[in-house]
């Protein structure tokens, strides 16, 4: 796959980077250049800095929903399904930065971790403002349309927690092994006063939805904890 000029990614985003360095490294794969120079720390902060930036929206937007509503409306917006929708749109693959021979146009979570890059890039290249910009300019953002029941294994166990009055899933990890470029991570969830599952993935989202789908499955099954 032939790599474009950034440029033209910029005009896709409508977004111009002052700092270009921040725009390279949130396309910059692990493969290419190792750990701590890639997206991998810019997509964790892009992760948080979009559950912010979600909840803000659907606060404002969604005036008569609950706390479960408002919920699945953030972490429809957030899963991996819809950031690769959206990096796909924005033909993010052709402008990755990877070793030869390595594609990621089909790579629904490496699509997902780059788009959360970018907006990290973005928060701290100019702040919330922009970044906020660039999520309403490209998300869904289906704040008109009833919440309902997301179809991933967190967001399930988020509901089935949350209807049981037993608070948010905690989420941590346990261990990372393996070479940076194939990691393999392996992620504990837990619900207070109904157990904890743990499952190993390539990477966190993979990790923490098997986890999520394990408790899950053990406690519609009304196993004993």
């Amino acid at each position: 796959m032939t790599k474009r000029p950034l440029a033209e990614l910029e005009s896709c985003l409508g977004y111009k980077f002052a700092d270009q360095s921040l725009l390279q490294q949130s396309l910059t794969h692990a493969s290419f250049s190792g750990p701590t120079a890639s997206y991998e720390r810019l997509e964790f902060l892009g992760d948080r800095v979009l559950g912010l930036l979600l909840a803000h929206y659907f606060y404002e937007h969604c005036p008569d929903d609950n706390e479960g509503a408002l919920s699945l409306r953030l972490h429809s917006e957030a899963r991996t399904a819809t950031l690769a929708m959206v990096a796909r749109k924005l033909n993010i693959a052709y402008f990755l930065q990877a070793q030869p021979g390595m594609s990621f146009a089909e790579n629904d979570n490496v699509l997902a971790d780059v788009i959360e890059s970018l907006l990290a890039a973005i928060y701290l290249d100019s702040g919330l403002k922009d970044a906020a910009a660039f999520l309403k300019a490209h998300w869904p953002l289906a704040s008109t349309t009833p919440a309902s029941r997301e179809k991933d294994a967190k967001s399930r166990l988020q509901e089935w927690a949350l209807g049981q009055g037993l608070g948010l899933p905690v989420y941590r990890q346990l261990a990372k092994s393996g070479p940076d470029h194939a990691p393999e991570m392996t992620y504990e969830v837990s619900v207070a006063n109904a157990g904890s599952k743990s499952a190993t993935g390539s990477n966190r989202k993979i990790a923490e939805q098997k986890a999520a789908a394990a408790l899950l499955a053990r406690l519609q099954a009304g196993d004993e904890m």
